[in-house]
This record gives structure tokens, sequence and C-alpha cells, in this order.
């Protein structure tokens, strides 16, 4: 049988982050009730993916998150994800229609993440087990066009799968907004990057402790600074700093300029500074203090008696 939300005890899925969401964060996160999904990134070697699947999976399913531009480079993340028969597995920004066979073999759902109308027409065509809408406010990458609550009424108009919604959910009330609307779970990235579990840095839970939610943008301007292959429509949002500012309109000049270049490089190694990029969605300002993933979980698995108390008390109403 094919995972779905269904088989949550907490409507939570936790957002596959590279540099943030390993195996520990993963396996917190399923044993708390949701489901904990492992990040690689373009450049993650194939045998930590496997390491982190095998610590993943300790505590319970897990799932795993893909980046379609990069696997037909990397076969070798594929292979690896399928040999490791996560639960779920996501694969998204760029064309992911040629990776599906070996998933579903596999017996993994598959799912992408889908910032458009459009995209999700794409998706259920494609006949994946589920859809994730991402919403602009949605920290890290993706769209940038609509809104959360916008996409997620049209996409549900449309939706014949299990819809999981992400983008500016960091507690009960927006899982309660998102379950209200229709969805059948959440998708949360930004409010687990505080956990202990995580693999974030130091600089970058100081910097998301000082976050306020109007501290964040949305450009290429990290993904072009450190030259990566990046689809031009798949942005990010991250934390504004003095770097980030100084090079957001000159988007197309700075995958030329070696010096920048350097410091995004020089940032990523040691962990800190000022060019640092730190992705995170706009709710980013609700993150206040370190908290283990489980009392994440918990305090977002709040929304579901959210939705009950709602229903009492306008349920009567004419």
């Amino acid at each position: 049988m094919v995972w779905g939300p269904d088989d949550l005890r907490v409507p939570v899925v936790q957002a596959p982050m590279a540099g943030v969401s390993g195996g520990t964060l993963a396996a917190a996160v399923s044993a708390a009730g949701g489901l904990g999904m492992v990040g690689p990134g373009p450049a993650t070697p194939a045998a930590w993916l496997a390491s982190e699947c095998e610590i993943a999976g300790t505590t319970g399913v897990f799932g795993v998150g893909l980046m379609a531009w990069v696997l037909p480079d990397r076969p070798d993340l594929l292979e690896t994800c399928v040999a490791a028969r996560p639960a779920l597995v996501s694969v998204s920004y760029g064309p992911y229609e040629r990776f599906l066979p070996p998933l579903r073999a596999a017996g993994c759902a598959v799912t992408t993440q889908v910032g458009t109308v459009a995209e999700a027409r794409r998706a259920l065509d494609a006949g994946l087990d589920l859809l994730v809408v991402r919403g602009a406010e949605g920290g890290g990458h993706g769209r940038g066009e609509v809104a959360t609550l916008p996409l997620l009424q049209q996409v549900l108009d449309l939706a014949d799968v299990p819809v999981l919604v992400a983008g500016g959910i960091t507690g009960a009330r927006g899982v309660a907004a998102a379950l209200a609307a229709g969805a059948d779970g959440v998708w949360v990235g930004t409010a687990f990057m505080l956990c202990p579990e995580a693999t974030t840095s130091a600089a970058a839970r100081s910097r998301l402790v000082a976050a306020s939610s109007d501290g964040t943008s949305y450009s290429s301007v990290y993904d072009r600074g450190q030259r990566l292959g990046w689809p031009a429509e798949y942005g990010g949002r991250y934390l504004r700093s003095p770097f980030s500012d100084t090079w957001e309109g000159r988007v197309d000049e700075i995958g030329d300029d070696d010096e920048a270049f350097a410091a995004i490089e020089a940032a990523r190694a040691a962990g800190e500074g000022d060019a640092l990029p730190v992705y995170a969605g706009q709710a980013a300002g609700a993150l206040v203090t370190e908290r283990p993933a489980a009392e994440v979980v918990a305090d977002l698995g709040l929304g579901v008696a959210l939705v009950s108390s709602a229903g009492r008390r306008w349920g009567g109403r004419a």
C-alpha cells in the first residue's frame, strides 16, 4: 500500500531542506507522529544520503526530497533513494516525469511541489500520488508568483488526490487554516530550522531568532552567485542581509563576479558571515527559541483541535 497523509498521527510533513534536514531531524519528526524527510543538496554525496536514510528509518517511515534539475547529472542520488525505499519522495524543480517509474516500482508515494495552477494541472496529469501546494511565502526554493491561500483554494478545486500545503505555516493557527480550507496536511520547513536535531549552523540560528516576518526577500541572487544550475523560474526566499541587498537588483551580474562567488563560498564553508545564505519563509518572525522537533510537531498538531473548535462555534449559525 502506498503511503498517504491518512497514515500520519499528526498532519505534518517536515520539508526536505538541504543543509538542515538530515536523518536525525527526520527520525525525530516521524517519531512524534509526523513524517520527517531527508534533504540532499545538488552536491551531496550519495553515501551521505544512504547513511541519513538509514538513520531516518530507525523510528518509522521517512521521506526524501530530490531536485529534478540535479538528477540527470546525479543518477546516483536517485539510485540511492530507490534503494532506501522511503515512504514518500518529492521530485521538484524541473521536469520530473522520467524519474517516476523507478520510484513507483520501489513502492514509494511520489509528489512534487507546485507553485502555480498550471504546475498543479501538470502534476495531476502525471498521476502523482499527492500534491504539495507551495505559496510564495514559503522559505527556500520555489515559485514566487502566487501566495499560499489563493493558490491552495484554486488547486483544491482541481485536485482529486491528497493535498499538502506549504508557505507561512509555523504553528497551530496556520495548520488550522490549512485544514479548514480542505488541505489534507501541511508541509513545514522554517519552523524546524531551530530544532536541535537540525543541522542549521549556529550563525544561521542566531539570524533566524533575530528575524522579522518582513526580513525576507525572494530572488535568485544566491543561486546565480554560487553559479548553480537552478532553473530560472525557481528563485529562493531567504533572510535579507547587507550582502543580498547589495546584489538583489543586480542578479544578472552576480554570476560573473568572482569576489561575490568567493564570499558566498567562504561563508558557507565557515557557516557564518554576511554572505551566508539562510533560506527561510516569511513566518520566520514567529521563531523565538530552539525547541525539540517533537515539541514543534505537537504544537502544529494543536491546529486540529482549533478546526474542531471553529466548527462548534460557527456550525449552528444561520
